[in-house]
Formats: C-alpha cells, sequence, structure tokens
C-alpha cells in the first residue's frame, strides 16, 4: 500500500512539473524585428499568440496596421493590434517543444504549420513549415519583454 502512495504522489509531482514546464512559453515576446510584441498564453489547453503592441512606426495615419495581405477580403480593414497569429500549440513534454500549432504571416497573408521551442528563458524559437515536412520553412526568433 505504501508504494501505491508513493507512486501516486511522485505522478502527481511529475504531471505538475510537466504544467510548469510548458507554461514557460507564456509571456510576452518581442517578434525578432523587434517591431510587434506577441502575448502567448493558455486558452483551451492549447497556447495561442496575440499581437498587443506595434511600434508607432508601423502605424498609417495615426492607426495602427491593417490585416491588408489577408487573402479573405472581409477581413482585410481589421487591425493587426489584437489579432491571434498562433493557435493550437500544444507541449510535447518528451521533445520539450510546442507542436500541432500554426501561425499567421500578416506580411505575406499566409497561415503556416509551426512549432516552437525555448532556447533559454528569454528566447524562443519558432519555425512556420509547409506540406507537413520541417524542413520546408524558415524559423524566427521572439525575445521575452514586458507589455
Amino acid at each position: 500500500m505504501k508504494k501505491l502512495v508513493v507512486i501516486i504522489f511522485l505522478s502527481i509531482y511529475a504531471i505538475a512539473g510537466i504544467a510548469q514546464e510548458a507554461d514557460k512559453i507564456t509571456g510576452i515576446w518581442w517578434n525578432d524585428e523587434k517591431t510587434t510584441k506577441i502575448e502567448v498564453e493558455k486558452k483551451g489547453g492549447k497556447y495561442i499568440g496575440t499581437i498587443v503592441y506595434m511600434i508607432p512606426e508601423k502605424y498609417e495615419n495615426g492607426q495602427p496596421p491593417k490585416d491588408d495581405n489577408n487573402p479573405n477580403e472581409a477581413l482585410q480593414s481589421r487591425s493587426l493590434i489584437g489579432l491571434q497569429i498562433l493557435s493550437g500549440l500544444e507541449y510535447d513534454a518528451g521533445d520539450k517543444e510546442w507542436e500541432n500549432g500554426t501561425i499567421y504571416d500578416p506580411k505575406s497573408g499566409k497561415t503556416y504549420e509551426c512549432y516552437v521551442w525555448l532556447e533559454s528563458n528569454d528566447l524562443m524559437k519558432l519555425k512556420g513549415f509547409v506540406a507537413g515536412i520541417r524542413m520546408l520553412g524558415r524559423s524566427s526568433e521572439w525575445y521575452r519583454t514586458e507589455l
């Protein structure tokens, strides 16, 4: 009976440790050009990223840029501020990465499959790719910051 209690306790401890590891991705991140801040948070058990800030130099006539490269004309007038660009990321404890997500690139108006990993607590690397082939893609680095 003691062994069963110890096993249950260790299992709960391990699950809590994995959850803490998975949540390391949450927070505010500069994009690689340091023009945009993205907030990564956990919603519905998955990780998403939303644009929360853009440098004033990106504004046009005092307004934040619009999603004018979106292939859906009905969405081209929406602001990039508040736009969710990362979605569906799930933590894989074995590979220590977040996978099965998508990333939307407002510059091209395209959405790509993506995965993410942390190089350090303050450096996140993302890779967007097509056709399920991780080698066919482009990487980006995001830097932890504050709002």
